[in-house]
């Protein structure tokens, strides 16, 4: 009998697939479910049903695997922020080096062989460096609430994080583990002032309110922390006598800005910016170099992690004092910049105008004129008319976004005859797509995957292809 819509069923979990997704079988057909662990034997309603699998809803974990632990966070069966708290570490990074290889082997063609053991994060919690809270009108209700007999009102200030899928509703969270503790701390007084002062989340219906979201960051060199208030109008004197409060309460705190954001968007980009207090900016460092992170600029979430995954890079371009290095997709320049002692020249392209302007200021401040940053469309910029006028590089380093670069990017490196490309990757699926077809051009020599993202079940891996 064919599995029906809303059917309730019991699985056996077997694996762990795509968005950490636990892997289990009814009648042949592959069903994926959430918030389980291999090993687990589970209750699951079916709520998606497709050609070539089936999706089910957790309901009760009818016998626990043994690699199941007690979460660190309260939250963790509900929250969108972690995915895996249920696992230990160690089991975590066993399954995502286990995903690389899949991908590997299954979508490149390549030997398993290729891929190196896991470089796992020293600080399983406590590693991000910025952590952006949302503020809102409807809680996200717990499955108590959910299936009391009695009506639960979900209205009211919430203040945390989006419940997964969700842009209406928020967990108003009681604990964060993912940055510092003062993070949570900080989200909890703002909270707290906004109850007893009356002030409103902004309604993303009504398009009104005030509060929308928090944002914190703090740096791992030095002593900078940032509290970004992002809001819906601009109110000096409800911005002030917040801001002189929260500076009494974390006299660690060395900035405060305001970002009004007056427009329909859900981003915590304001249209415009005012400084509160400080210079409006925190410092933090990647190898020697130092950065001014402004509210809105980007910078890797997990410094110490960067680090490491860009120390992996550096090693497989294989670059000398006469290197000429191709950076694409470079973003602000991060990386051009670790790469710069050791080369002749780092030329980045980018596609973000804000991001090119923020790589040759970072380049500015830290003194390095052996780089150069150009603005423009990958497909379109990185072609014949560009390499006349730059060279063949040396080395191709190539980071681009989840969705892997463009089949014309692809095809370019194809026709080139550089020695060596560094393929860093946010998403080995997609790296695994283009290097299925690189592999005929280039010997792929090493697979090294990175966590920075202990908790979920995002993976970073870098490769290594030599030009046959």
């Amino acid at each position: 009998m064919a599995v029906k819509k809303g059917q309730i069923v019991e699985l056996e979990i077997e694996s762990t697939a795509f968005k950490g997704k636990g892997v289990g079988k009814i009648d042949g057909q592959t069903v994926f479910i959430s918030g389980v662990a291999p090993g687990d034997k589970v209750e699951g309603r079916i709520i998606k049903k497709k050609k070539k699998y089936l999706e089910a809803k957790r309901l009760q974990i009818i016998e626990p695997s043994p690699l199941r632990i007690e979460p660190k966070c309260g939250h963790a069966d509900v929250c969108g922020g972690c995915t895996w708290q249920h696992l230990s570490y160690r089991h975590q990074l066993e399954i995502k080096e286990q995903h690389v290889r899949d991908h590997i082997e299954r979508i490149a063609g390549l030997d398993l062989d290729l891929v190196e053991p896991i470089l796992g994060c020293e600080n399983e919690f406590y590693y991000r460096n910025k952590m952006e809270y949302s503020f809102g009108t409807k809680r996200w209700l717990t499955d108590a609430e959910i299936n009391a007999d009695e009506f639960v009102d979900d209205s009211g200030f919430s203040a945390g994080l989006h419940a997964p899928g969700r842009f209406d509703k928020i967990l108003n969270l009681k604990e964060c583990h993912l940055q510092p503790e003062f993070s949570y701390q900080i989200l909890d007084f703002v909270r707290n002032f906004c109850n007893q002062n009356g002030i409103p989340a902004f309604d993303t219906f009504k398009r009104d309110g005030f509060m929308r979201h928090l944002v914190i960051r703090n740096s791992h060199y030095t002593d900078d922390l940032m509290v970004n208030l992002v809001t819906f109008k601009d109110d000096p004197e409800i911005i002030g006598k917040l801001a002189d409060q929260l500076l009494t309460e974390f006299p660690i705190i060395t900035t405060v800005v305001n970002n009004v954001n007056d427009q329909p968007n859900p981003t915590a980009v304001g249209r415009y910016e005012n400084v509160i207090f400080g210079p409006g900016y925190i410092v933090d460092r990647i190898g020697k170099h130092a950065f001014k992170i402004h509210a809105n600029a980007f910078f890797q979430t997990n410094t110490k992690q960067a680090e490491k995954l860009y120390s992996v890079a550096k090693e497989f371009a294989q670059i000398n004092a006469n290197s000429l290095l191709f950076d694409l997709y470079c973003g602000v320049g991060t990386l051009s910049l670790f790469m710069a002692d050791k080369a002749r020249k780092v030329l980045g392209i980018e596609l973000v105008d804000v991001a090119v302007k923020n790589a040759r200021y970072n380049a500015d401040e830290n003194g390095v004129t052996n780089t150069e940053f150009v603005l423009g469309d990958m497909k379109d910029t990185f072609n014949d008319d560009f390499l006349s006028k730059h060279g063949l590089p040396d080395c191709i380093i190539t980071d681009p976004p989840r969705s892997g670069m463009h089949p014309d990017v692809v095809t370019m490196f194809t026709k080139l005859d550089v020695p060596r490309i560094v393929y860093v990757s946010c998403n080995p699926s997609t790296m695994a797509r283009d290097l299925n077809i690189l592999k005929e051009f280039y010997d792929i020599e090493r697979i090294q995957p990175v966590d920075m993202f202990p908790q979920t079940y995002h993976i970073e891996a870098v490769a290594k292809l030599n030009r046959k």
